[in-house]
């Protein structure tokens, strides 16, 4: 019964609510006149359902400018990072000066250790 709801649920969602709400009269009007058939019972859920899209489209957008106004979370300070995550830290405007500003580094000298005697 879910996996058939959430099929639903991705069908409907992949359609164009503009198209969806040109079929709002339609079943507004067939909902009104109640006869009590099986058709009045199909029109009602799918008045519903376009509800229900309506609904869920109006939330989304809502949330989404919320979203958007909301102001970004202030990155922390450099200075109260632990030190081993004050590297990450640093932007990448920094770290080329840092290279930059830095030597190359000569090649590392390997030592042979050899057993006395």
């Amino acid at each position: 019964m879910e996996k058939l709801l959430l099929k639903i649920a991705r069908q409907l969602n992949g359609l164009d609510e503009a198209s969806l709400m040109a079929l709002w009269p339609k079943y507004l009007s067939r909902v009104q006149e109640f006869d009590g058939s099986r058709e009045w019972e199909e029109a009602a859920i799918v008045l519903s359902v376009l509800q229900a899209v309506r609904g869920k489209n109006q939330l989304f957008n809502v949330r989404l400018a919320e979203k958007e106004a909301a102001p970004a979370a202030p990155s922390p300070r450099t200075e109260d990072l632990r030190p081993w995550r004050r590297m990450d830290a640093r932007s990448d405007h920094e770290r080329q000066q840092d290279e930059k500003s830095t030597a190359p580094h000569k090649p590392a000298t390997v030592l042979q250790f050899k057993p006395r005697g």
